[in-house]
């Protein structure tokens, strides 16, 4: 069993045995390729969340009528992304194994890698609804094929053609869009546009939900490491995020990419929280 952390998200403070969500963070930014810093997301997502509420006025849901897990953040190999990567999949495989979903809290966006490869073992019919400003499609990024701009392409060699759906994506070299135009991964660009059609096709498939909140306008989210106007707006997200939930069979998750430092202001880390309240009450409301 895992131990339970002494500084939680807010709300996230039940019992092991009794919570059906483990949230956990994964602080590595070791690949990132502009502006560092993602490895402080997880504690300032902590800290910042006594800023919010418990309840939610968009749900009309509160955390404090459910038990959710706060297992901590993983002391990761900053120097080596192979051995953080092990790691993370084991933090995931531990959760699986007691029949939990794992939330995963990053750091960068190749974090996610290590917890697909431990859920697409236990299910391998696994599918991916990925948010995100970039494709993520790269076969390598300056020589390195373990890199943020490389994780949906790893996500691929494990579960292959057909299996992954991006939404939001404005920015990717003209190869990544060309491989995934070859119908590797459907692709939607700018926008949540089709992704209901999606979500009817992944009925009662097992999903892997992760979201890069570079998906947000800078406007709304400038504290990232790789800021790409144009992007959606929060309540464009907060919707699509209820949509997905509500209607996926979600056996694991993420939200990552929030970069503290690039926003001293503390509005995307105020962002960022309530997307992680609104995601957890979301998947907690579904099974209800």
């Amino acid at each position: 069993m895992l131990q339970k952390n002494i500084e939680t998200f807010i709300g996230c403070d039940g019992e092991y045995e009794e919570s059906k969500i483990v949230l956990f963070g994964a602080p590595f930014d070791s690949t990132t390729s502009y502006r560092p810093g993602t490895r402080f997301a997880s504690r300032t997502i902590r800290q910042e969340s006594y800023g919010l509420e418990t309840y939610s006025p968009y749900q009309d849901e509160d955390l404090e009528d459910y038990s959710v897990f706060d297992s901590g953040d993983i002391e990761l190999c900053i120097g080596d992304a192979k051995i953080a990567l092990e790691q993370i999949e084991e933090r995931t495989n531990t959760i699986l194994k007691d029949k939990k979903l794992p939330f995963m809290i990053g750091g960068e966006h190749l974090v996610t890698l290590g917890a697909v490869r431990a859920v697409a073992k236990q299910y391998p019919d696994l599918h991916i609804i990925h948010f995100d400003a970039h494709t993520d499609l790269r076969q390598e990024y300056l020589g390195a094929e373990l890199s943020h701009a490389c994780v949906l392409r790893r996500c691929h060699d494990i579960l292959g053609d057909g299996r992954i759906f991006q939404f939001g994506i404005r920015s990717g070299e003209r190869a990544e869009f060309r491989w995934s135009e070859e119908g590797h991964v459907t692709t939607h660009k700018y926008n949540f546009d089709g992704l209901e059609e999606v979500l009817k096709k992944l009925e009662g498939k097992p999903v892997y939900f992760t979201i890069d909140l570079d998906v947000l306008d800078p406007s709304v989210f400038p504290g990232t490491g790789t800021p790409e106007a144009g992007g959606v707006g929060f309540m464009e997200l907060l919707d699509a995020i209820y949509e997905s939930c509500y209607a996926l069979q979600i056996v694991g998750c993420d939200v990552n990419e929030l970069c503290p430092p690039c926003d001293p202001t503390g509005a995307s880390t105020a962002v960022a929280c309530k997307v992680v309240r609104e995601f957890l009450l979301a998947l907690l409301k579904k099974e209800k």
